[in-house]
C-alpha cells in the first residue's frame, strides 16, 4: 500500500467502510454474519432491550441508559449523518456504559447489549477502544476472541494491530503475550492503568465499596506486577508512566485499589533501586494512608518492610502515630522479618521519648514488650538510649530527675527483656567516658539499672566491676571479688545470675590467690550455700573434674599457715553443697554439714555408722535412697581424690584430703573394706543405683588401695575379712573375671595379700581354688582325677563360694558373675546349693518387685544348672523337680534381651538331660507339663521351644543304666498316655463320659507330625486309626476343630506310610474302609485332600484292599473335590490318579476287567466334568488318560464324553449348537495332547466300537456275557434310546472330521496309520452306504444320509493327510467302484483338491490328465443298472464339474487334450432329451473348455451356437430351471468374449436372446440368489457385444432387431448407447448418416407405437432420447448444429405427438449442454410462445391436441416440457440471450398460464408449484432490466385481481418467488406492489389472506425493511 493510501485510510471515517452498506454480511457478536444479515432492527433492539432489563436487576447504575441508548428514538439513529457534537456525546455514553459493562461482561445479558450497540452504533469501528477495555480483563475466554473478530485490525498502524494473528484461528489471548506487551508498549501499559481510573469514576456515587470492580483491580494486579518482573531493567519512563497511578491508589479508600498498589510498590522496590527522595515520597504516603485510614494493616506495613528493605533510607517517622502499629508488627514478627522497618523506626521513637512525648513512649515500650528486636536491633537501641541519655548535659537536676522517673521503667523493660545488649553497650561504654559530667550521666543512667553494681567503677583499677572480674592481672582480679565480697556483707542488691556465674568462673581460675577470694565470697554468700541457687555448685564441685581439685590443693598448698582443722572446714565447706545436691535436702536427714563435720573424729564415725548400711555386703540394689545418695557422693569424691592422687605435682595435696575423707567417712576397716568391695565389683552393676562409673582405671587404683591396706592388716582382721560371709573374697573373684588384665593383675595380687597374712586352711584351699579355676582350665568337681584330699578342698570351697552365692544380701550381679565364672561347674551338690536362689528369684506375689536386669541373668545362670550332670536329683529331690516345673510355668519376661524363665527352663530340656532323669514318672510329669504349657500358652516362641524340645526327644530311647532290660520309647509312653491316662487327666477339660480331650490330641498329633524320625512308628498306627474312628463319632464339639483334628491324624498316618517300608505294616491295622468312610462323611475339601492322599499311599502297599474301596473314592472325587478350584486341589486329585490308579491296573485280571474299571473310573470323571472349572478339565483328562496309558484307553474316554453330550438335556437350537462347537474345541484340544499314533489309534478303535453297534436299537444281536458287559460299560443299547444312539453315533464320525482337520493334528500328521485309518473308514462308509439303501423308506432315511455325508467328510480329511500321488491312485480306484455315491464323493474329493491346490508336479499333471477318459466315461449313459437316476444324473453333473476343473487348472497348457472334452459336451447339449440339469452342467464345461482352447473350438460353432441359441429359446424350460438357464447365458457369454468376431452368423438370434432374457428379468419378481447372477451374466453379455464387436457388424443387427421387437427396445438400445459411447469419433463421424436415419426412426416411437399406454411410451422414448444424448455428447458444435434443426423441422410435421418427443429432447440436451444450448434456443422462442398460448385453456378455444383421446394429457406433458426448458434456458443464460423482444414474446403467455387450470386442479398446483414459478422466476432475473421487471410485476399484480382464488394465490407464489430472486433490486417494485397487497390482505379467501402474511413477512427478511406500516 502506498503511503498515500495509508493518509487516505487513517482520515476515512468510520461511516464510509463499505462493510455498512451490503447486506450479505453483518458484523455479530452473537450470530454467524450471514444469519445476521437475515435479521431485521427490531429483533436486535429486542435483543439489547431484554439484556439491559437483566442487567438493571442486577446493577441499578445501568438506570441512565435506558433513555439514551436503549430508548426507541436510537432505532432510528444514523451516527453517520449526526453532527460531530452528537457524536461526542453519544461516544462519552458508550464509554460509560462499556466501563460500567466491564465487571458483567461474561454475563449473557451483556452480550445482548453488546449485540444491539454492534448492530445499531457499530461501536467496533466507532468505539473500539473502549469495546477492548470492557473485554481485556477476560483475554483468556472465548467471549474476548468474539469481540476480537468484530475489529477491524489488519492495518499496521493500528493500536491494536499485534492481536490481528488471534483473529483468523479464534484462539484467546495468553498471558504471556499480553504481559510482555505491557512493559514494551508503555502506551499499553498507560491504557491497563487508566482503565482501573475510568472504571472507579464511572462507578462513583453508585457503589461505596465498588466491590463489583474487583476483578478489575485483579487484572490490574496481575498484569503490571508480572510486567514489571519480566522486564530486564525498570526505566524511568516506566516509573514515571505508574507514578502517578501509585500515588492515586495509595490515597484511595478502596481496599482493593489500595491492595494492587501495594503490590506494585513491592515489585518496583524489588526490581530496581530508587533515587531517596521517591523512596521518602512513597514511604510516607503509605505512612499517611495507613494513618488516615488502618485498612489492610499488615499488608501496608509489610509493603514498608519490603520498600525499606530493599531501598537505601526512607522516612517512615509518620508511622509512630498509627494506632495498631504495634500489633500488626507483632503478628508479622511471628513470620516474617520486621527488622529493616524496625531499624528506621527507632531512631525517632527513642528521640522523641526524650522531649516528652508519652504516646510515642507507649508505642516504644510496646515495641519492646511486644515485638522482639533481632539483627543486632537490640544492640542499635541500648546504643541510642545512652548515647541520647548521654547528651542531656544541658538539662537541670530537676528536669533529669523527671526524666529518669520516666524513663526508669523503660530501661527496666529493656534491661528485662535485652540484658546482654545492654550489658556489651554499658561495659563499652566504661572505657570511652572521658569528662565528668559525662560519667556522672553514665553513673544516673546506671542507676535505672536493675544490674547497676556490676558496671560501677572500682577506683583503683579506673574500670568496672563487671570487667575487673575479667581482667587479665590476678591481682585485679583479687580486688574485684573482694568488693564483690564487701558488696555482699553489706547487703547490697546484686544480680544472682551475674553474682552466681562470676563465682563459679573465678572458681575455675588458674590463679590460686583468686580460687581462695572466690571460696570466700562462697562463704560469706548464705543464699549460695543454703537457697536454691545451690544447684550450680554441682557443676563445679562434683563434675568440674580434676582441674577444680587441682585449683584447690594449689589453695591449700598455698595456705600452708592455715590449720589442719580450718583445712578440715575448708574441705567440709566445699564437698556438702554436692551432697545436698545429690540428695535432695527434704530427703537427706543427716546433720548439717558445717555442724557435723565441725565435730570429733568419733562423733564423724557414728554418724557414718548412722548413714551407711551394717551387713556384711553393701548391696546398692536394696539400699534406700538416702544411702544411695551419700555412697554415691563419697564414691564420686573418692574417684576424684584417687585421680588426682596419683601422681603429678599436686599429688601431695590429694593424700591429704583421701586421709579426711577415710578418717572422716570410713574410719573402721570393716566399712572401709565394704566399701572398697563395693567399688571392686561395681562395674558389673548395671542398674547403677549409685549413679556413678567406676572404669577400669580407678578398678585397678582401688584394689591396688586394698592390697595396701591388707598388708597393714593385723592377723586377726585378715580373718575377719577372709571368713565366709565377708564380702572381700567373692568381689575378688569377681575382678578376676573382668576382661582387662591389669584388673586382673591387681586382684591376684590382692588374693596373695590376703592368702600370705592368713594362715586359716580353709581361706587358703578356697582362695587356691578360687585361683585355679581361674587360671587352669575348666574342671568338674566331680570328677575324679585329682587326689581325693584336694579333691575335697575344693568341694568345700566350692561349697563356700555358692553359699555366699545364696547369702540374700550379695548383690546379684556379683552372684551373676561367679556363677558366671563357674560355669563349667556342674553337678548335683551345686544344683542342690543353689536352689534356694532360685526359690527366692522365682517368688511371685502382689509384693513381690519386679527383678532386676542382675537378678534376671543371675536367674538364668541358676536354671542353666538343670543339666545331664544334675539331672538325677529331679528324681530324688522332690523340691528340685517342683523349682523347676515353677521355672517351666514361670512365663513373665522382664528384661529385653533375657528370654523368660520358662524358655530358658524348656531349653534346658535335651535330650542327654532326658535321658540322664532315669525315672519314667519323672519324664511323665514333664512331658505332661510341656504339653499343659502347650495348650495354655498363647505365645508363639513358648509353642516353638516345645516344638523343638519333642523333636529332640522323640528320637531317644530311655534306657538308663540302672534298668538295662526295660526298653520302652517315649512313643510307647505316649500311646499308653493317648490311651489310657489321658480321659482321667483332661476329664476336668473334656466332655463327660471320658471323651478325649481334642485339643491335647491335636497339639501332640502336630508336635508328631514335624517329627522327622520314628522308631517303630508301626505301633502308632492302630492308635491313630481308633482316634480316627473315635473323631468321627457324633460329638458337642466344634465341627471344625473336629475336622482339623481328623486332618492331623490323616497326616500323621501319612507319614508314617513314607517312612515305613511296605512290609513293616499290618494290613489287618490299616483301615481303608474307615479313610474311606471319613472322606464320605466330611464336609471339608482339606480333610479330602488329606484322605485322598493318604489312599493314594496306601494303593501302593495294600492294592487288592484299595481295590474294593476304588469306586466310593472316585465317585466322591468326581463329586466333591473336583469341583474345587484351587492348585492344592488340583495338585489332590493329580496325586490320587497317580497313586491309586497304575497299581490297580497291573493287579493280574482279564483285560476285559481292566478296561471295566477304567471305563467306571472315566465315568466317574466324565460325569463330573460339566462342574470342573474350565481352566482344570484338560489337565485333569491328561494326566487321567496319560496314567492310564493313552493308546489302550483314550478311544474309551472319547467315547464316553461322546455319550455325555448325546445324553445331555435338550435346550433351544442355538443354545445346542454353543454347546456342540464348545464341546468339539475341547474334544480336541484333548486329543491333541497326546501323540499322533494314540490319535489314530483311537479313531481306528473308536470306528471298530462303531461297528461293532447294531443299526439301530431293535437290530441289536445277542453277545457273550462277558463282551456284553465291557460294551455295555461304554454305551448300553439297552439303556438308551434310538435317537441317542443314532446321536452318539453322529457325535462319533463328526468328531473323527473335525479332528483330521483340525491345525494342531496336521501339524503332528504322519503317514504311517492314515493307511489303516482309510480302510476303516471306507469299510464303515461302506456299512453306511449299505444302510442308506436299506432304510431309504424309513423315517431314518434322512439320519443315514447325513451320517454318510459326515463319513465322507472324515474320508475328505484323511485324504488330505495323503500324499498326493497316493491320493491320485486312491481316487481312480474309487471312481471304478460299483456304488454311485462311492464314485460320486471320489470325484467331490478330488474337485475338492483341484480347487484348494495350486502347484503340481509334471507327473501328477500327467496323471490326472489320464482321469479325462474316466470322466467323460462317466459322462456318457451309464448302462449300470441304478436304482436312482436322480443319482446318475448328479454323478454325470460331478463329472462335468470335475472336467471344467481340470480343463481351468491345467487346459492353457494342454489344449489338444481337452478337443474331446468339448466334442463330448457339444453332443451332450445338441441332445434333445436329455436332462436340463446335466445339459446345464455340460454348457457350463463348455463356456470354460472355449474360453480356454479359444481357436480351436471353432470347429465347433456351427454345432455349439444353435445348440445353445435353441436352448435359450425354450421359453418354459427357462422359466422352470433357472441354474440351465444361467448356464445357457454364461456359455453364450464366454463364447462372444472368445470368439467375437466368429459370432456374425449367430449375432442376430443371439441380440434378440439377450434382449428379451433382459426384458424377462426386469419383468421378473424372483430375488433368488441365481436371478441376480443371471442379471450380472447378462449385463456382462450385453456389454460385450457393445465392447467387442464392430459398428458395421453391430449397427446394422441393432436396425434388424428393431423392426422385430418393438417390445424390448430398452435392453438393444442400452447396447447402442454402450456402443457409442465406446466408438471414436471417426468411426462416429463415418456412421453419424446411419445412426441419424435410426435416432429418426426411434424417435418416432410415440406416434407410431404409442397406443395409448403413455407410461411404456415415456419409458421407451427416454431410452432412446438417452441413447440419442450420448452421441450429442460426443459431437461438434458444427456437427451438432444440422442435426438439431433437422430434429426441429421433424417435429413440424403433421403428426402432433412428435412435438412432444421434440421438446422433451429439448429439455434434456439443455440440461446436459447447459450454457452451450442457448446458442441453439433463439429459434426456440416463438415456437415456445405459440405453444404456451395453444396449450392455454383460458386463452384459447381450441387446444394443440383437441383431436386426442388423451389431448389433455398430451397438453399437460407438452407444458410441462416447454416450461422447463425454458427454466434450464433462463437458468444457464450468460449470453444475454433474453433481449427486450425475447422478453415481451415470452412475458406474457408465461404470466398467462396462472390462468389456465388444464388438467385438473391437483396437475394445475403441481405445475404451478414445480414448473411455472420457479421458470418466472429465473425469467426475472434473466430480463436484468427495471422496465421488464415492472412490467413482470404489474402483469403479476393483476393476476392477483383475478375473479379465481387459486389464481390469486398462485399469483402470490410468483410474486414472492420473484421477490426473492431480485433480493432488494425488489425495493424499486415495492410502491407499486403494496396497494395490490393490502387489497388480498382483506380477500375472501382465507388461504390467500394467510399467504399474503407470508409474503410480507418473507419481503421484510429479504429487503430488512418493516412493511407493516405501508398497511
Amino acid at each position: 500500500m502506498t503511503s498515500l493510501a495509508h493518509q487516505l485510510k487513517r482520515l476515512a471515517l468510520p461511516q464510509s467502510d463499505a462493510n455498512l452498506l451490503t447486506r450479505r454480511e453483518v458484523a455479530s457478536l452473537l450470530f454467524d454474519p450471514k444469519e445476521a444479515a437475515s435479521m431485521d432492527r427490531s429483533t436486535f433492539y429486542a435483543l439489547g432491550c431484554t439484556g439491559l432489563e437483566e442487567l438493571l436487576g442486577i446493577e441499578p447504575a445501568f438506570l441512565e441508559f435506558q433513555s439514551t441508548l436503549f430508548s426507541p428514538a436510537s432505532t432510528t439513529l444514523e451516527r453517520s449523518i449526526q453532527s460531530k457534537e452528537v457524536n461526542k456525546k453519544l461516544d462519552a455514553g458508550i464509554s460509560l456504559f462499556l466501563t460500567r459493562l466491564c465487571p458483567y461482561f461474561l454475563l449473557k445479558p451483556a452480550h445482548k447489549c453488546i449485540e444491539w450497540l454492534v448492530h445499531r452504533f457499530h461501536i467496533q469501528l466507532y468505539n473500539a477502544d473502549s469495546l477492548l477495555a470492557c473485554a481485556l480483563p477476560y483475554h483468556d475466554t472465548n467471549v474476548f476472541v468474539r469481540v476480537l473478530q468484530l475489529l477491524k485490525i489488519s492495518d499496521a498502524t493500528s493500536r491494536w494491530n499485534w492481536l490481528h494473528g488471534l483473529q483468523k484461528p479464534g484462539v484467546p489471548l495468553s498471558r504471556g503475550t499480553l504481559i510482555a506487551h505491557c512493559y514494551t508498549d508503555l502506551s499499553f501499559m498507560d491504557f491497563i492503568c487508566s482503565l482501573v481510573t475510568r472504571s472507579i469514576e464511572a462507578y462513583s456515587g453508585h457503589s461505596g465499596s465498588c466491590s463489583q470492580l474487583r476483578v478489575i483491580f485483579s487484572f490490574y494486579a496481575s498484569t503490571i506486577v508480572p510486567a514489571l518482573d519480566a522486564v530486564d531493567r525498570v526505566s524511568n519512563t516506566i516509573i514515571s508512566k505508574l507514578l502517578p497511578y501509585v500515588q492515586t491508589g495509595l490515597k484511595s479508600s478502596l481496599a482493593d485499589y489500595k491492595a494492587a498498589t501495594y503490590m506494585i510498590v513491592c515489585q518496583l522496590a524489588v526490581k530496581v533501586v530508587m533515587e531517596a527522595s521517591l523512596v521518602d515520597s512513597i514511604a510516607v504516603h503509605i505512612s499517611k494512608s495507613l494513618i488516615k485510614e488502618p485498612v489492610l494493616a499488615k499488608e501496608g506495613v509489610g509493603c514498608l518492610i519490603v520498600l525499606l528493605q530493599n531501598q537505601k533510607e526512607g522516612a517512615v517517622g509518620r508511622l509512630c502515630s498509627m494506632a495498631a502499629l504495634v500489633p500488626t508488627l507483632q503478628v508479622m514478627a511471628a513470620v516474617h522479618d520486621v527488622s529493616p522497618l524496625l531499624r528506621y523506626l527507632l531512631p525517632p521513637l527513642v528521640q522523641s521519648v526524650f522531649i516528652s512525648e508519652t504516646d510515642r513512649l507507649a508505642v516504644l515500650e510496646s515495641i519492646l514488650e511486644s515485638v522482639p528486636l533481632t539483627k543486632d536491633l537490640d544492640r542499635t537501641a541500648a546504643r541510642l538510649l545512652l548515647d541520647e541519655y548521654l547528651s542531656q548535659s544541658e538539662r537541670s537536676p530537676e528536669e533529669l530527675s523527671a526524666l529518669d522517673q520516666r524513663l526508669l521503667p523503660l530501661v527496666r523493660l529493656f534491661e528485662s527483656k535485652y540484658c546482654a545488649a545492654l550489658d556489651g553497650v554499658l561495659a563499652g561504654h566504661v572505657t570511652d567516658i572521658g569528662s565528668t559530667e559525662q560519667k556522672q550521666l553514665f553513673h544516673r543512667f546506671l542507676s535505672l539499672s536493675l544490674s547497676s553494681g556490676k558496671h560501677q567503677i572500682l577506683g583503683d583499677s579506673d574500670t568496672s566491676l563487671l570487667l575487673s572480674l575479667k581482667h587479665p592481672q590476678p591481682s585485679v582480679r583479687v580486688s574485684a571479688m573482694e568488693h564483690l565480697k564487701d558488696v555482699i556483707a553489706a547487703g547490697q542488691s546484686l544480680d544472682e545470675d551475674f553474682l552466681k556465674d562470676a563465682v563459679t568462673e573465678r572458681l575455675k581460675d588458674d590463679s590460686p590467690e583468686v580460687v581462695t577470694a572466690a571460696l570466700q565470697v562462697l562463704g560469706v554468700s548464705e543464699t549460695m550455700v543454703n537457697g536454691s541457687d545451690g544447684v550450680l555448685l554441682d557443676g563445679v564441685v562434683v563434675n568440674g573434674g580434676v582441674s577444680l581439685c587441682f585449683r584447690w590443693c594449689l589453695t591449700l598448698d598455698s595456705s600452708r599457715t592455715q590449720s589442719t582443722a580450718s583445712s578440715s572446714s575448708l574441705c567440709s565447706e566445699t564437698s556438702f553443697p554436692a551432697s545436698s545436691v545429690t540428695t535432695p535436702p527434704s530427703k537427706v536427714k543427716t546433720p548439717r554439714a558445717g555442724e557435723s563435720l565441725g565435730r570429733t573424729g568419733n562423733q564423724s564415725a557414728d554418724w557414718s555408722h548412722d548413714c551407711l548400711p551394717g551387713a556384711a555386703w553393701w548391696n546398692p540394689e536394696k539400699l534406700d535412697t538416702n544411702t544411695c545418695c551419700y555412697l554415691g557422693l563419697i564414691c564420686r569424691l573418692f574417684g576424684i581424690i584417687m585421680s588426682g592422687a596419683a601422681e603429678g605435682a599436686t599429688a601431695d595435696g590429694f593424700r591429704e584430703l583421701m586421709k579426711l575423707l577415710v578418717q572422716v567417712h570410713l574410719r573402721e576397716p570393716n566399712v572401709l573394706f565394704r566399701f572398697l568391695c563395693m567399688l571392686w565389683g561395681y562395674t558389673r552393676n548395671h542398674g547403677d543405683q549409685l549413679d556413678v562409673k567406676v572404669g577400669a582405671v580407678l578398678q585397678t587404683q582401688v584394689l591396688y588401695m586394698g592390697g595396701a591396706l591388707l598388708s597393714t592388716q593385723p592377723a586377726s582382721k585378715l580373718k575377719e575379712l577372709a571368713a565366709a560371709n565377708s564380702p572381700v573374697v567373692p568381689s575378688l573373684l569377681c575382678c578376676l573375671t573382668s576382661p582387662v588384665r591389669e584388673v586382673r593383675r591387681a586382684a591376684l595380687s590382692v588374693l596373695q595379700s590376703l592368702s600370705a597374712a592368713n594362715t586359716s586352711p580353709s581361706s587358703q584351699s578356697q582362695r587356691s581354688s578360687c585361683r585355679h579355676q581361674r587360671r587352669s582350665s575348666p574342671t568338674r568337681l566331680t570328677s575324679g582325677r585329682k587326689a581325693k584330699p584336694q579333691q575335697k578342698k575344693l568341694a568345700a570351697a566350692m561349697q563356700l563360694l555358692l553359699q555366699s552365692v545364696q547369702t540374700p544380701s550379695c548383690p546379684s550381679y556379683i552372684a551373676a558373675a561367679l556363677l558366671r565364672a563357674l560355669s563349667e561347674v556342674n553337678g548335683q551338690s551345686a544344683l542342690s546349693s543353689l536352689l534356694p536362689v532360685l526359690d527366692r528369684l522365682l517368688e511371685t506375689g502382689p509384693d513381690t518387685p519386679t527383678l532386676l536386669r542382675a537378678e534376671a541373668q543371675l536367674l538364668q545362670l541358676v536354671v542353666g544348672k538343670y543339666n545331664e550332670v544334675s539331672a538325677p536329683l529331679l528324681a530324688k529331690d522332690q523340691n528340685c523337680l517342683d523349682l523347676f516345673i515353677r521355672a517351666l510355668k514361670t512365663s513373665t519376661q522382664q528384661h529385653a534381651g533375657i528370654p523368660s524363665c520358662q524358655i530358658i527352663a524348656l531349653e534346658q530340656i535335651t535330650k542327654p538331660f532326658f535321658s540322664a532323669l532315669g525315672d519314667e514318672a519323672v519324664q511323665q510329669k514333664l512331658l505332661s507339663t510341656m504339653f499343659d504349657l502347650l495348650v495354655e500358652s498363647r505365645s508363639p516362641a513358648v509353642a516353638n521351644t516345645i516344638s523343638s524340645v519333642f523333636k529332640a526327644l522323640l528320637a531317644s530311647e530311655l534306657a538308663p543304666p540302672e534298668k538295662p532290660k526295660v526298653n520302652v520309647t517315649v512313643q510307647q509312653t505316649r500311646r499308653s498316655r493317648l490311651s489310657q491316662r489321658k480321659p482321667q487327666e483332661s476329664s476336668d477339660a473334656a466332655p463327660a463320659g471320658g471323651a478325649v480331650s481334642w485339643q491335647r490330641v491335636a497339639l501332640i498329633l502336630e508336635l508328631l507330625q514335624h517329627k522327622k524320625k520314628l522308631k517303630r512308628a508301626q505301633v502308632l498306627v492302630p492308635v491313630l486309626f481308633s482316634l480316627l474312628a473315635r473323631s468321627m463319632e457324633p460329638c458337642s464339639d466344634d465341627n471344625a476343630n473336629m475336622e482339623y483334628t481328623k486332618q492331623l491324624l490323616l497326616s500323621c498316618l501319612l507319614n508314617i506310610c513314607h517312612k515305613l517300608a511296605p512290609d513293616v505294616l499290618d494290613e489287618d491295622k490299616f483301615s481303608v474302609e474307615l479313610v474311606v468312610q471319613c472322606i464320605r462323611t466330611s464336609d471339608m475339601p482339606q480333610t479330602h485332600h488329606h484322605a485322598l492322599l493318604l489312599l493314594g499311599t496306601a494303593a501302593a502297599i495294600f492294592p487288592e484292599k484299595v481295590l474294593h474301596n476304588i469306586m466310593p473314592i472316585f465317585t466322591f472325587m468326581g463329586a466333591s473335590i473336583m469341583r474345587l478350584d484351587d492348585a492344592y486341589s488340583f495338585r489332590v486329585i493329580d496325586k490320587t490318579v497317580q497313586m491309586v490308579i497304575p497299581p490297580l491296573i497291573q493287579v493280574r485280571r482279564s483285560a476285559s476287567h481292566v478296561v471295566a474299571v477304567v471305563t467306571k473310573i472315566m465315568h466317574v470323571f466324565g460325569d463330573a466334568l460339566p462342574h470342573v472349572p474350565e481352566h482344570r478339565r484338560l489337565p485333569i483328562l491328561c494326566q487321567l488318560v496319560t496314567t492310564l496309558g493313552p493308546a489302550r484307553f483314550l478311544w474309551v474316554l472319547m467315547l464316553l464324553l461322546f455319550k455325555l453330550h448325546a445324553t445331555q438335556s435338550a435346550g433351544s437350537t442355538s443354545e445346542k449348537d454353543a454347546a456342540l462347537e464348545r464341546d468339539v474345541d475341547f474334544w480336541i484340544s484333548l486329543c491333541c495332547q497326546f501323540d499322533i499314533s494314540d490319535q489314530l489309534t483311537s479313531l481306528i478303535n473308536i470306528l471298530n466300537f462303531l461297528l461293532q453297534l447294531p443299526d439301530d436299537k431293535d437290530d441289536r444281536a445277542k453277545k457273550t456275557e462277558e463282551e456284553e458287559k465291557v460294551e455295555e460299560l461304554i454305551f448300553s443299547v439297552d439303556a438308551h434310546s434310538g435317537k441317542e444312539l443314532r446321536h452318539f453315533k453322529f457325535l462319533s464320525v463328526s468328531f473323527a472330521a473335525q479332528l483330521l482337520g483340525s491345525a494342531s493334528f496336521i501339524a503332528k500328521v504322519m503317514s504311517c496309520l492314515c493307511f489303516r485309518l482309510l480302510e476303516e473308514i471306507l469299510r464303515y462308509i461302506h456299512s453306511v452306504a449299505r444302510c442308506v439303501e436299506e432304510n431309504a423308506d424309513k423315517p431314518t432315511a434322512k439320519f443315514w444320509r447325513v451320517l454318510l455325508n459326515k463319513a465322507y467328510d472324515v474320508l475328505d480329511k484323511v485324504n488330505a493327510l495323503l500324499p498326493t500321488d497316493t491320493f491320485i491312485t486312491v481316487m481312480r480306484g474309487l471312481m471304478g467302484n460299483e456304488l454311485a455315491s462311492v464314485r460320486r464323493k471320489a470325484m467331490d474329493l478330488l474337485n475338492n483338491k483341484l480347487q484348494h491346490r495350486t502347484q503340481w508336479d509334471a507327473q501328477q499333471v500327467t496323471v490326472l490328465l489320464q482321469l479325462i477318459g474316466d470322466l467323460l466315461n462317466i459322462v456318457g449313459k451309464d448302462h449300470r443298472k441304478v436304482a436312482d437316476g436322480a443319482e446318475q444324473a448328479i454323478n454325470r453333473q460331478t463329472a462335468l464339474f470335475s472336467l471344467k476343473l481340470l480343463c481351468r487348472t491345467f487346459g492353457s497348457d494342454h489344449q489338444e487334450t481337452f478337443v474331446p472334452v468339448l466334442l463330448q459336451t457339444v453332443e451332450l447339449v445338441a441332445a434333445a432329451e436329455e436332462e436340463k440339469n446335466v445339459t446345464g452342467s455340460a454348457l457350463l464345461c463348455i463356456a470354460e473348455v472355449v474360453s480356454t482352447l479359444k481357436a480351436l473350438a471353432i470347429p465347433q460353432l456351427p454345432r455349439l451356437m444353435p445348440a445353445v441359441l435353441h436352448a435359450l429359446t425354450n421359453r418354459k424350460e427357462l422359466l422352470i430351471n433357472e441354474i440351465y438357464l444361467l448356464s445357457a447365458v454364461t456359455a453364450l457369454q464366454r463364447v462372444a468374449e472368445t470368439l467375437p468376431h466368429f459370432i456374425s452368423p449367430y449375432l442376430h438370434d443371439a441380440t434378440l436372446q439377450v434382449c428379451r432374457l433382459t426384458r424377462l428379468m426386469e419383468t421378473s419378481s424372483s430375488s433368488s440368489s441365481s436371478f441376480a447372477q443371471l442379471s450380472i451374466r447378462l449385463a456382462s453379455l450385453r456389454s460385450t457385444l457393445a465392447t467387442k464387436l464392430p459398428p458395421r457388424v453391430l449397427l446394422p443387427t441393432i436396425s434388424r432387431c428393431y423392426n422385430t421387437m418393438v417390445s424390448q427396445l430398452g435392453a438393444l438400445l442400452s447396447i447402442l448407447k454402450e456402443h457409442i459411447a465406446h466408438m471414436e469419433k471417426d468411426q462416429l463421424s463415418f456412421h453419424q448418416s446411419e445412426l441419424t436415419t435410426f435416432f429418426l426412426t426411434a424417435l418416432d416411437f410415440r406416434s407410431e407405437h404409442c397406443q395409448g399406454d403413455l407410461e411404456k411410451t415415456a419409458q421407451v422414448e427416454g431410452c432412446v432420447i438417452d441413447c440419442l444424448i450420448a452421441m450429442v455428447m460426443k459431437l461438434s458444435e458444427v456437427t451438432f448444429r444440422p442435426l438439431f434443426f433437422k430434429l426441429f423441422d421433424w417435429s413440424k410435421s403433421e403428426r402432433k405427438d412428435r412435438l412432444l418427443t421434440f421438446y422433451r429432447l429439448s429439455d434434456h440436451i439443455a440440461d446436459r449442454l447447459k450454457g452451450l444450448f442457448v446458442l441453439f434456443a433463439g429459434n426456440l422462442v416463438k415456437p415456445f410462445a405459440d405453444l404456451l398460448r395453444q396449450t392455454n385453456s383460458s386463452s384459447t378455444e381450441s387446444l394443440l391436441f383437441d383431436s386426442d383421446d388423451d389431448g389433455e394429457e398430451k397438453s399437460c406433458l407438452l407444458l410441462q416440457y416447454v416450461l422447463d426448458c425454458l427454466h434450464k434456458i433462463f437458468l444457464y443464460d450468460s449470453q444475454r440471450f433474453l433481449s427486450r423482444e425475447r422478453a415481451d414474446a415470452l412475458l406474457s403467455p408465461l404470466v398467462d398460464q396462472l390462468e389456465n387450470r388444464i388438467g385438473g386442479e391437483q396437475r394445475y398446483q403441481q405445475r404451478v408449484t414445480q414448473h411455472l414459478v420457479p421458470c418466472v422466476g429465473q425469467f426475472a432475473v434473466a430480463m436484468a432490466d427495471d422496465s421488464q421487471w415492472k412490467t413482470l410485476n404489474y402483469q403479476i399484480l393483476l393476476k392477483a385481481r383475478h375473479s379465481d382464488a387459486k389464481v390469486r394465490f398462485s399469483s402470490l407464489l410468483m410474486l414472492m418467488e420473484v421477490a426473492s430472486k431480485l433480493k432488494e433490486n425488489y425495493m424499486v417494485l415495492l410502491p407499486e406492489t403494496i396497494p395490490f397487497l393490502a387489497e388480498l390482505m382483506e380477500d375472501e379467501c382465507e388461504e390467500v389472506e394467510l399467504q399474503v402474511q407470508k409474503v410480507i413477512q418473507e419481503m421484510e427478511n429479504i429487503l430488512g425493511e418493516p412493511l407493516q406500516s405501508y398497511f
